[in-house]
């Protein structure tokens, strides 16, 4: 039908993202609300990074994973973030079709990376609590740099697959995205040919990589509080559960957001709902993250008091 209608019409060579369409006195307050969660998540993620490499006792897998985990939320919300910031203030809110594709391959590139990031760091604090014994193997510096790249890897084919099926799509005579930046619902909404089977491989792929990474955070918690239970002590209980209460959080968080952005049939459906829960994962958990891991855990807390004490007495 929609190939039927639009036959005539030429290529598109550029989007115009359409935002927030509010008045400009709102547009100033949104790109200053914008602005200020921009910066806390650079200074936030940047601080995360130096911290964990500076202090020698957080040289361990699990702040290995938190130092990438930081990486990921710092590249995805900067793929997304100086151009929304751009188009609050300027009248020009185009960009070029090659733009759109580059900037959704990279975001689409590093949330899924997270995605299976999330699940690696749930298999961690599984083999720490679970197997103690064992983790120094499981877990060695070659184990470890693998599961990253892994999840780079896997991160990648799907970046590709949805940037292959997305940008395949014709674009003829419509060319506004009702989106804040380049993004698969917004996309299809205004494609000028039948979307079904893009739908459905974004339905599948996401489905796919939820399911499976939620099936290994799932069975590791379980296998956790298992293990957890069996420990006589309340104290002991409670000390050996609190390494895992900031990844619960921040899993809670991703995969929900996640879930309901893309892994339901219907959820293209509301331009309004998809970008509030954009402004969610691409912003505000990238935001949360480095807070939630430095302010819910003590190792992390201890090392920001030893590097302020360092250069304090070096001065």
């Amino acid at each position: 039908m929609k190939s039927e209608l639009n036959r005539n019409y030429s290529e598109v060579t550029e989007f115009i993202l359409l935002g927030f369409r509010t008045s400009p006195k709102i547009q100033i307050l949104l790109f200053l609300l914008f602005l200020l969660i921009y910066m806390v998540i650079v200074v936030g993620n940047i601080s995360m990074l130096a911290v964990i490499k500076i202090d020698s006792r957080l040289h361990t897998p699990m702040y290995f994973f938190l130092r990438n985990l930081s990486y990921l939320d710092l590249c995805y919300s900067t793929v997304i973030a100086p151009k929304t910031l751009a188009t609050f203030l300027s009248k020009d809110k185009r960009i070029s079709y090659n733009g759109c594709a580059t900037q959704f391959f990279f975001f689409a590139l590093f949330v899924g990376t997270e995605g299976f990031l999330l699940a690696v760091m749930a298999y961690d604090r599984f083999s720490a609590i679970c197997s103690p014994f064992l983790y120094p193997v499981r877990m060695s510096q070659q184990a470890c740099v693998r599961l990253v790249i892994g999840s780079y890897i896997c991160g990648c084919v799907n970046s590709m697959v949805q940037t292959a099926f997305t940008f395949s799509l014709h674009f003829c005579g419509e060319n506004r995205l009702d989106h804040f930046f380049c993004d698969v619902p917004a996309l299809i909404k205004i494609s000028c040919v039948d979307t079904f089977m893009n739908e459905i491989v974004l339905f599948i792929l996401s489905a796919l990589i939820i399911i499976t990474t939620t099936v290994i955070i799932l069975v590791s918690y379980a296998c956790i509080l298992s293990t957890v239970l069996k420990i006589p002590s309340t104290h002991g209980r409670s000390k050996t559960f609190s390494t895992c209460t900031s990844h619960i959080t921040v899993v809670s968080l991703f995969y929900g957001t996640v879930f309901f952005m893309y892994a339901q049939p219907g959820a293209i459906s509301s331009p309004e709902k998809s970008k509030i829960i954009a402004v969610f994962y691409t912003l505000i958990i990238p935001m949360l993250n480095p807070l939630i891991y430095s302010l819910r855990n003590r190792e992390v807390k201890n090392a920001v008091k030893r590097i302020v004490l360092r250069k304090v007495s070096s001065h």
